[in-house]
């Protein structure tokens, strides 16, 4: 890989960031600010952790940290997801998918953080 660009953690990252920014946007008036900015600072943080920590990738150790970052924010994210469903049921299409996206990008990014601990060249 020559980039971060080049890592399916990226790329899923991405698009799923894609899909819940405006999904976040349907959430009640007084959600915007509180449970909507969190899901999209989150879901943001997932693939932006990603980017810096490749930046960093000369240092094994901080490429590491910033994939438990990103790794966190995963979670963090399933989270948000998890609460909304149980608070406004139906009111984000495809919510069960968004859930299941990031239980699957999460393991992902648990495997990548593996393979740099166990591979990656300093």
């Amino acid at each position: 890989m020559s980039n971060y660009q080049d890592l399916d953690i990226y790329k899923i990252s991405l698009a799923l960031f894609y899909e819940i920014h405006p999904a976040s946007l349907l959430l009640p008036k007084h959600e915007l600010y509180e449970l909507g900015s969190q899901i999209r600072r989150s879901s943001d943080s997932v693939n932006s952790n990603i980017v810096e920590g490749y930046g960093r990738n000369r240092y094994k150790a901080d490429f590491i940290r910033f994939l438990v970052f990103s790794h966190s924010s995963c979670l963090e994210t399933k989270g948000h997801l998890i609460k909304i469903d149980h608070l406004y049921k139906g009111l984000i299409p495809n919510i069960d998918r968004f859930i299941t996206d990031y239980d699957n990008l999460g393991a992902k990014i648990f495997n990548f953080i593996k393979y740099v601990e166990q591979n990656w060249k300093t």
